[in-house]
Parts: C-alpha cells; sequence; structure tokens
C-alpha cells in the first residue's frame, strides 16, 4: 500500500492486544483444499516477482514467496528457488542452498532437480534460514479493545466489516483499524499514490483480488479482507507484520525481516490503556 507510519503506528498500536488476542496464533487457513490455493497463489506471485511479470521485478520477495511454498511441500517452489541461488538470480549466488532446494524438489521425483544436482553437488544438510520455523510472538494478555469504533465508523461501514470479516477469518477491530488509518472511512478516498477507497486498494492489488469498483465499500472491504486473509497466511498470523504489510507493502516488510521495532507488546499494552499514543519508534538492527 503507501508508507505511512507516523500516521498508521498509532492506530496499530491501539488494536494490537485485541486483535493479537483474537485472531490467534496460528492463522494459516485449515485444510488440502485451502493449503493447495495457498501454495498456488505463492507460486504464481513468486513467478510474477522473479521475472517482473505485471509487477516491478522483485527477487528478494520472490524468494521469500518461494520459500514459502517450499516449507508447504511445493515441488515446483523448491526447484525454483534453487535455480535462484545456483544461478545468482537476485540473490548471492550459493550452490549449497541450491542443493538443498534441489534435493527436496528431488524426492520429490522432480527430474529437473535431480539434474541440478549432478551440477551443484549434493547438499550439506544445513538448512537455509528461512525454512527454520519462526520465533513465536510473544503472549500478550488478552484485553478490551481501546478505541470504540462503533461511535467512529459510520455504521454502515461498521455493520459490513463487523458481518463481513468473520467470513474471511479476520478479526473486525483489526480491519477497522486498517480503514480508520487508511483513509479515515471515508469511501471515496484517493491518495497521491493512486489508493482507492474505504481500505485504500491501489490497482494492482483490486485487480489481484478482482475489485471491479474500488469505491464501492463492499467490493472495497473485500478485496482489503481477501489482501488481509492472505497477508495473515503469508505472515503466519503475525499481526504486527500483517499491518505493516498492508501499509507498505509485502516486499518492503520482508525486505526489512532483520529489523525490529524498540516498542514492546507488554509495554504497548500498557499505554492504550490509559489512552496515551505511544510515538512512532525507530527501526533497530537485531
Amino acid at each position: 500500500m503507501r508508507m505511512r507510519f507516523s500516521r498508521f503506528l498509532p492506530v496499530l498500536m491501539a488494536t494490537f492486544c485485541a486483535a493479537v488476542a483474537a485472531q490467534g496464533g496460528d492463522s494459516t487457513p485449515k485444510g488440502a483444499a485451502a493449503d493447495g490455493d495457498l501454495i498456488f497463489r505463492l507460486r504464481m506471485e513468486a513467478i510474477a516477482y522473479e521475472h517482473g511479470e505485471g509487477v516491478p521485478r522483485d527477487p528478494v520477495l520472490a524468494s521469500a514467496l518461494y520459500c514459502k511454498g517450499a516449507r508447504l511441500g511445493d515441488a515446483q517452489a523448491q526447484y525454483n528457488l534453487g535455480w535462484m541461488y545456483a544461478n545468482g538470480r537476485g540473490l548471492e549466488r550459493s550452490d549449497q542452498v541450491a542443493a538443498f532446494f534441489f534435493q527436496l524438489a528431488a524426492e520429490q521425483g522432480l527430474e529437473a532437480a535431480q539434474r541440478m544436482l549432478k551440477i551443484v553437488g549434493a547438499p550439506t544438510g544445513e538448512v537455509p534460514d528461512c525454512m527454520h520455523d519462526p520465533a513465536l510472538p510473544p503472549a500478550t494478555p488478552a484485553a478490551q479493545p481501546s478505541v470504540d469504533y462503533r461511535t467512529i465508523a459510520p455504521r454502515k461501514i461498521f455493520d459490513l466489516v463487523t458481518k463481513m470479516a468473520p467470513q474471511y477469518q479476520v478479526e473486525p477491530q483489526l480491519a477497522l483499524a486498517i480503514i480508520a488509518a487508511e483513509s479515515n472511512f471515508n469511501s471515496l478516498a484517493l491518495s497521491p499514490k493512486n489508493a482507492q477507497g474505504l481500505m485504500q486498494l491501489i490497482p494492482q492489488t483490486s485487480v489481484r483480488f478482482n475489485v471491479k469498483n474500488p469505491y464501492d465499500p463492499v467490493q472495497n472491504i473485500r478485496g482489503g479482507l481477501t489482501y488481509l486473509r492472505w497477508l495473515l497466511a503469508y505472515f503466519r498470523g503475525d499481526v504486527a507484520l500483517v499491518a505493516a504489510a498492508y501499509n507498505a507493502g509485502e516486499g518492503t516488510v520482508e525486505r526489512y525481516r532483520g529489523f525490529r521495532h524498540t516498542w514492546k507488546p507488554r509495554l504497548m499494552c500498557s499505554a492504550y490503556s490509559s489512552r496515551s499514543a505511544p510515538r512512532p519508534t525507530r527501526l533497530t538492527k537485531q
């Protein structure tokens, strides 16, 4: 979306505690059909970003998407990621890492991967960083939402979100916070970056999630919720990363995954329980 952290972070902070508690730690879609759909989406988006097809070429984001698919067992994603490392395609060339992913794909019967193993050699057994399970976020106590959107949002918008959000397994409080930060509940909002409507969908996002009229509240909310659902699956339920990615784009978040905010969740919850808004914080290297 758009990089406006100074405006967005206070609203995110205000809903973070309640949203995390309600959303739960594991937001990956359940069932084989949902997994298959996620794998397909990850692979197609990775291909698009690897080759710059319809989106700016971004090999870092492509590799992150491929690795998500590789973790889910997608042999083609495993092979494509191995190819990127074997050829230094936007990444630092590494036969060792390439061999790891080629081996995974070869074990699933992908003949091309078996041939590539003869070129790059056998894997050493070292697991690439992106294949490790992410650290679980620190537990935060359940808290009542510090922002009552029933008194802020237009009744029609509030009712639409509370009705539609559960259909996408998204906590309504999170969706309402996004709308408040992005458009202040203005269905005709248009940003200098051409982000449109309530949830400020840029044209590429509207196309991506089949939104024909971004100024129609129902279509816009549906597109925004679909994107939030995708981000929740992609970032494995980490609401802070989801909100940051919605605002700045998942590519930006992936590039800065080596950084962290200096605020602590418990301190943030305490600050908002007293209605005081913490100032936006700088990013510091871990």
